[in-house]
């Protein structure tokens, strides 16, 4: 796989599909460990697990902490936002999520809020006007923790560009992440000069969606796979650029050496970075990765980069 170095921005290890169930169905063994281990061998050196309600954010800083190289992120999707209101109380909802925002930095494994933002193509889960007030809030978790935010953008440009200009002075960094906008989306989120685009396997699905991609800077983009979603499928117009793969088997005929059919996984964020590199016209993926790489450090891992220049400056073991 030669030395191309990925952070996996976006996994949802807290899926039941990690644990070999799907649709209520045991299918095979829970097998995180054999996934991280395929990630590893594909050249994913750090992935971050995301949070998406309180609870799920517990679960994703526990399974942070069972791995040197696994980070995560806390916070409420748009879709659960009615959370905050069904708790006994929004004030103690918010503080609950602040606490444990402030015992995962502590443990060196929170690296954002997330995954927050507007959703109106699921409308049926959260109505817009609770989405959008409990988005605003989320940013004040950004504001007491100074971290970055791990954002979602999922047919709401307008109102979600509107929210994110208020409270631009809030939070240092974002990235939007699992980008499905036209041209005129990219364009807005990328007036933001914090702002980072994420893109996986349902950013790359119609030739449409790879012209915008390929309008995206590469200064300003992020790779992720968002698994066991959003994978790229031979139905996809970015297939045609995939250069890697990898055996894969039914999940009822379960092989350890196999990805499972159907769910995606950290080790195929490489066929992402495949796609980008083939829809800018990229012959060598390896500077590609390298700006990815850097992009992703200076928004969630500044420590690195930092400790990186101060190695370079001492000519110490970092020094390339």
């Amino acid at each position: 796989m030669g030395s191309i170095r990925m952070i996996d921005i976006a996994v949802n290890f807290t899926d039941g599909m990690f644990k070999g169930i799907y649709n209520g169905k045991q299918c095979h063994v829970a097998d995180i460990a054999t996934v991280l281990t395929r990630a590893w061998s594909a050249g994913v050196d750090r992935i971050i697990v995301t949070g998406g309600s309180l609870e799920e954010s517990k679960q994703a800083l526990a399974i942070a902490e069972t791995d040197g190289r696994l980070f995560c992120t806390v916070g409420v999707h748009p879709t659960r936002c009615k959370e905050f209101e069904e708790s006994t109380d929004p004030e103690q909802h918010f503080q609950a999520l602040l606490s444990l925002a402030q015992e995962g930095i502590q443990k060196g494994k929170v690296v954002a809020i997330g995954e927050c933002g507007l959703d109106y193509d699921r409308l049926h889960f959260c109505p817009s006007e609770i989405q959008k007030k409990y988005f605003e809030k989320q940013f004040e978790l950004a504001r007491a923790t100074k971290l970055p935010m791990f954002l979602h953008m999922r047919a709401a440009a307008e109102d979600f560009c509107e929210i994110v200009e208020r409270n631009k002075d809030k939070f240092s960094a974002g990235v939007a992440h699992s980008f499905t906008g036209n041209a005129e989306d990219r364009d807005k989120l990328l007036l933001f000069k914090n702002m980072y685009i994420g893109v996986n396997g349902c950013s790359l699905k119609t030739s449409e969606n790879l012209d915008v991609v390929k309008g995206i800077p590469v200064e300003r983009m992020m790779i992720e796979t968002d698994s066991p979603y959003c994978e790229i499928k031979s139905t996809h117009a970015g297939i045609s650029l995939v250069k890697s793969f990898w055996p894969s088997k039914k999940k009822e005929k379960y092989d350890q050496d196999c990805i499972v059919k159907g769910r995606n996984e950290p080790c195929l964020i490489r066929q992402v970075l495949e796609v980008v590199a083939g829809c800018k016209g990229v012959v060598g993926i390896d500077q590609l990765s390298r700006t990815i790489y850097h992009n992703t450090c200076r928004v969630f891992f500044p420590h690195d980069l930092d400790s990186a220049a101060d190695a370079l400056l001492s000519g110490g073991p970092g020094a390339q």
